[in-house]
């Protein structure tokens, strides 16, 4: 379970995507061996309504394909590399399905499922997604976290016992989902990212009884101040390194 685990939960950004290609099994297998506690990963359908594991609309920039994933079945995406764009070494590695995610890691890190049809906001990701929780067994290893507060509003209407974070975009665009809707959303943690956070938010978010998690801290001073304020988790591409700024790892 998320309190179970020790705080700030150190999430593994699209698994350790410093060291391996972003939302592949081998970026959370990386992950679980450099220690994180939990991995973080981005869900979409594909054109034939199967759950993938990817952060961008299109699939220019991280694999050999072009065009909208959305518009790609699964045989199209599998066809695809995933991981040459990162290194050679791992050329080859394919767009996971969640559920080969949930059975590689699940059992063995808690993982931040952020439900991100953006351009797709009625399809049934949502649905699909807690199917395959509720299949694997999941329910008190995963948190859902999202933009949308449609998807966190659908998926506690399915899966209740799931916790929920609102996640806030930077600047003066996210203000809106750091303060009032947050607030008065019932959810178990913000989800903001780090140059907005400051300690008085941090005591903010704790003095209504829910956590804070930050996104995306890569550098070791920063995350030794975010670790001063008692933020609740942090997302990193570098879990050895956030590790080793607390004094967690040598």
């Amino acid at each position: 379970m998320l309190t179970e685990l020790p705080r700030p939960v150190i999430f593994a950004h699209r698994g350790a995507s410093a060291h391996a290609p972003e939302n592949t099994l081998a970026s959370f297998e990386l992950a679980l061996a450099q220690g994180a506690d939990a991995v973080e990963l981005d869900a979409k359908l594909s054109a034939d309504g199967e759950v993938v594991v990817f952060h961008d609309t299109t699939l220019d920039r991280t694999t050999d394909g072009t065009g909208r994933l959305a518009q790609k079945t699964l045989a199209e995406l599998r066809s695809l590399d995933a991981g040459s764009f990162f290194s050679e070494k791992f050329r080859g590695e394919k767009i996971p399905l969640l559920s080969e995610v949930f059975e590689a890691v699940g059992k063995r890190l808690f993982i931040n499922v952020e439900l991100t049809n953006y351009s797709t906001p009625r399809d049934q990701l949502v649905e699909k997604v807690c199917e395959l929780v509720k299949k694997h067994a999941l329910e008190d290893r995963v948190i859902f976290s999202s933009f949308l507060a449609s998807n966190l509003k659908k998926a506690q209407r399915i899966l209740p016992q799931v916790p929920r974070a609102l996640l806030a975009l930077g600047g003066w665009v996210g203000a809106w989902a750091r303060s009032f809707g947050f607030a008065f959303g019932d959810y178990a943690a913000l989800h903001p990212y780090f140059a907005d956070v400051t300690a008085q938010q941090v005591n903010r978010v704790h003095k209504l009884k829910r956590r804070i998690h930050v996104w995306t801290v890569n550098k070791a001073e920063d995350i030794v101040r975010l670790h001063s304020w008692n933020v609740d988790g942090i997302f990193t591409d570098d879990p050895q390194l956030a590790l080793r700024a607390m004094g967690r790892r040598t």
